[in-house]
Parts: structure tokens; C-alpha cells; sequence
């Protein structure tokens, strides 16, 4: 990094401009810090988001995968793990720290982070009070690669264990195609009749994919 010209500098460009203004290949070298031999940490990022395919794969790929490239190893994978369920944690603290969900793109943020990389698909429930503030959240149902079996009444179950007044759903396409299917808008129509018969509103239903999430309410279909 020092070798770099000062305004090429990612940690100098973080700091005078914000990390929104960095690219990904900038953003990947500070992460790892230095290079290899015969190639500059700016360079090393950028051989490698182009070799994974994007920012994104790297973050997702598995130790193997990961430590097959020249310039990574264990280290730095242990490292990018902490880094990643960190950023997990803190969108669920935002979540969940008991103030009322004022921000749809928020809650995006977060279910996409948690379903987007999963391999099989996963249903998830945010349980909320009367002030639409999150009780918990619950992967309630998990499926094949393509497929996972929703059971309307066990919904019901845990919203009345938790004393839900309101939920969120949310499940994942592995494919990843984000728009919903008619098995999905069947099953999200039951989990609401269902749920009417207790007094409990379902706010919303996201169906994360690759690079999208697509929202019911957005849509008018709930």
C-alpha cells in the first residue's frame, strides 16, 4: 500500500471521502493489506473479484475454495468470517433492540444478509409486539434446493408462544430468481387466513434471491 500514490490510497480515499466512495477492489484491500510478490494489493483485489466472480462469491466461498488463491489463506478467511457475522450481528442488534421497525429497507437488509448465500431454502419468521417492535426472529422451515415444505399452523403456534401481534416472513429462492411464485402467493394467503383467526397481521412476506428482494406489500398482495 505505500508504494501506491497517496490519492490511490483506499485508506486515505475511506477517510476523506467515506467508505461509500471506495470500489469493491479498495474496499478488498484494506481488508487484506498487503499484496503478493510481483503484484500490489490493489491489483491482488481486483485478480480476485474478477476470479470469484464478484465481491460477493469471495465472501461466500468455502475454506477450500477460499485458500486455493494466491494471496489468501487460512488467516485471512478466519478473518473475513469474524468480519461477516459481525456485520450479521450488528443488523440484528439494529433489529432487535426493542425500537419499532420504521424501515423497510433496513429489515431488507438484514433478511437478505441472513437468506440471500444459503443453499437450500430456508422460511423465515420476524415475530413483532403491537408496536411492531421484533420480538425475535426464527428460521421456522427448511427444504430441498428448490423447495420447503410451510406448515401454516406451526406459524400460528410459535406467534401465539411469543405473543406476536404482527409478523414478517421471508424466504430465500436459491435459484436465485427473487420473483415469487404462485405456490408462494398460495401459501402466504393461508399463513394470513390463518393468522387472521387469532387476531395476528402478517406486514409483509420478502422472497430474497441473487441480487433482489422482492416484497408482497410492495407488490399489494398483502
Amino acid at each position: 500500500m505505500k508504494l501506491l500514490p497517496k490519492e490511490s490510497m483506499p485508506r486515505e480515499k475511506l477517510l476523506s471521502h467515506g467508505p461509500q466512495a471506495l470500489t469493491d477492489a479498495e474496499l478488498l484491500a484494506i481488508f487484506l493489506r498487503t499484496g503478493t510478490q510481483g503484484m500490489n494489493v490493489l491489483a491482488l483485489s481486483d485478480h480476485l473479484i474478477k476470479e470469484f466472480g464478484s465481491l460477493r462469491k469471495l465472501f461466500s466461498a468455502d475454506l477450500s475454495s477460499f485458500c486455493h488463491h494466491k494471496g489468501l489463506g487460512v488467516a485471512k478467511y478466519v478473518q473475513l468470517q469474524a468480519v461477516l457475522e459481525m456485520t450479521q450481528r450488528y443488523l440484528a442488534e439494529a433489529l432487535q433492540r426493542g425500537e419499532a421497525l420504521t424501515s423497510p429497507e433496513q429489515t431488507k437488509l438484514y433478511l437478505s444478509g441472513l437468506l440471500r448465500d444459503k443453499q437450500r431454502e430456508e422460511f423465515f419468521v420476524l415475530f413483532l409486539d403491537n408496536q411492531h417492535r421484533v420480538i425475535c426472529g426464527e428460521p421456522l422451515f427448511q427444504g430441498t434446493i428448490d423447495s420447503a415444505s410451510v406448515y401454516p399452523r406451526e406459524i400460528v403456534k410459535r406467534a401465539l408462544e411469543h405473543n406476536a401481534a404482527a409478523l414478517i416472513l421471508a424466504h430465500n429462492h436459491p435459484s436465485g430468481i427473487a420473483e415469487p411464485s404462485q405456490s408462494d402467493r398460495r401459501i402466504t394467503r393461508r399463513i394470513c387466513d390463518a393468522l387472521a383467526l387469532v387476531d395476528i397481521r402478517v406486514l409483509d412476506h420478502f422472497v430474497v434471491g441473487d441480487g433482489e428482494i422482492v416484497s408482497f406489500a410492495e407488490r399489494g398482495w398483502i
